[in-house]
């Protein structure tokens, strides 16, 4: 079957007796082509059944009106929340979203800069994985002038902006509103304490202990991944602690809910027994029974504000050189697992 040829913009102005380079002003909406002409050309490509070469035009413009966006994991409502917010400001300023996973890997994470790179994208904005011990891998943007934003990143790197919340902030609310709610003997459940975000939480959580005068022991804190074994395994280590926390922060709403299923099941109430905060706000904290108290981490306003950074950078409005860190608010929300006292 022979295939059907190419419409072009000379197609098009044979059509409705026009210069092509008329059309070609018309189709790029150019001011100077009155609404009128527009219309009608618009109308006939549409029927010819035209498709504008918007590739080979961003080559000439040295531009892809793509940005790339690296994360470390894609199974979470937090980063769900996240892409979003950074997919509606790209789309509504005209540019596509190239979406990469590290599975929390830095080896992956640097194999998909240089993809990245090699895609010609306009920009990154980028969740590191956990590991990540520097910002190497991305030398080869900052080198050609390329924008990067970091989404809650302690990572210092002159010329790359920071999206970031008060981690510090948030562990100390966390533990605020336990101790308020009569708690004293509170455990932590958290991922690496290596991980910068991570031990700057559990900095707030004992800094909100210590400022209510109360001890804290090490032993009260469990290190473990987010899956569901190992979250499972965290709550049965809380519940063996002699004697048994009153209260526990746990970094992860996943986590939470899993943990509090395994408390309930095995004859733990909560919160009368054991007081309960998670992390993130995810949708899964709204589901659960007790529905869980979090911090709201404010993934699609996060999103919405690196993307909206990194455009206005591509655009000139703040310059690279002039990158710096912005912090976002977060707040606490408190639902039935924490509430002790009425």
């Amino acid at each position: 079957m022979e295939s059907q040829k190419e419409i072009t913009i000379y197609d098009i102005a044979k059509k409705v007796k026009l210069s092509a380079s008329t059309v070609s002003r018309a189709l790029q909406d150019h001011p100077a082509i009155n609404k009128k002409t527009k219309k009608k050309i618009f109308d006939v490509a549409e029927q010819m059944g035209y498709r504008s070469n918007l590739f080979a035009r961003n080559l000439r413009q040295q531009k892809t009106m793509t940005i790339g966006v690296m994360v470390h994991e894609l199974n979470s409502g937090f980063m769900t929340s996240l892409l979003s917010g950074v997919e509606k400001v790209a789309n509504e300023a005209g540019y596509g979203v190239v979406i990469t996973d590290s599975s929390d890997d830095v080896e992956k994470e640097a194999a998909n800069a240089r993809n990245l790179f090699n895609r010609r994208v306009d920009g990154v904005i980028t969740w590191l994985s956990s590991n990540s011990k520097d910002l190497d891998h991305f030398t080869v943007f900052v080198d050609k002038s390329i924008p990067i934003v970091l989404v809650d990143s302690l990572h210092q790197h002159a010329g790359i902006t920071s999206i970031v919340i008060d981690n510090r902030m948030c562990g100390y609310m966390a533990a605020k509103h336990l101790i308020e709610q009569g708690c004293r003997r509170m455990a932590h459940i958290t991922s690496s304490l290596k991980t910068p975000v991570n031990a700057l939480r559990y900095k707030g959580f004992r800094d909100a202990l210590a400022e209510n005068k109360i001890a804290f022991n090490e032993r009260l804190v469990v290190v473990a991944p987010v899956t569901e074994e190992e979250s499972i395994e965290a709550a049965r280590k809380v519940m063996q602690m002699k004697p048994m926390p009153d209260g526990v922060f746990i970094n992860n709403d996943f986590a939470a809910a899993v943990c509090i299923r395994t408390f309930l099941e095995n004859k733990v109430k909560v919160p009368q027994d054991l007081a309960v905060v998670g992390f993130n706000n995810d949708t899964i904290g709204t589901f659960i029974r007790p529905t869980l108290t979090t911090i709201n981490y404010p993934g699609k306003e996060m999103g919405a504000a690196a993307a909206r950074t990194l455009i206005n950078q591509l655009n000139g409005v703040g310059t690279i050189e002039q990158a710096s860190n912005l912090t976002m608010r977060t707040e606490l929300i408190v639902r039935q697992s924490s509430i002790k006292k009425r």
